[in-house]
């Protein structure tokens, strides 16, 4: 008997100057080219707030300052007939390493405006890159607080 379960991502939401800090990655070969903010899945151990440091420290060579949870998500892909819980994040960057290689399968992290983002959506990894710019800009900010981890 299979049990189902969703897959639990954990995304990072950075804005500076008006711009977002997109990666440009092609998770699979021959799937194409697609946006998408630092985004990954949970390691076994790790809380998710550590998960999304990780990931946008792999995606980007930068380091993540989570902040506030931005949002938590539910979609499914049926490209890959897979459910996603996507816990996103909003915070800052501090130190950058130009010298680190990004994770496998990513192409290049750069600042998008939002003109930018927009015009590019039909690259756009799924449809919750731009809900979670769309609700950063709402201003949802729910505390870190939220979240408790055990081990």
């Amino acid at each position: 008997m299979m049990i189902w379960k969703p897959n639990v991502t954990v995304a990072a939401v950075v804005e500076h100057d008006g711009k977002y800090l997109l990666v440009e990655e092609e998770p699979e070969a021959g799937a194409g080219l697609f946006l998408n903010q630092p985004a990954g899945h949970l390691d076994p151990g790790e809380s998710i707030v550590q998960g999304a440091i990780r990931e946008t420290l792999e995606e980007t060579a930068y380091t993540f300052v989570p902040e506030y949870l931005v949002g938590i998500y539910q979609w499914h892909s049926h490209r890959v007939d897979t459910t996603y819980i996507r816990f996103a994040f909003g915070g800052h960057v501090t130190h950058h390493d130009p010298e680190r290689a990004l994770d496998t399968g990513i192409l290049q992290a750069s600042w998008y405006s939002l003109d930018e983002v927009n015009q590019m959506i039909q690259q756009h990894r799924s449809p919750l890159v731009m809900q979670c710019i769309r609700d950063h800009l709402a201003g949802k900010r729910y505390p870190l607080e939220l979240l408790t981890h055990y081990e």
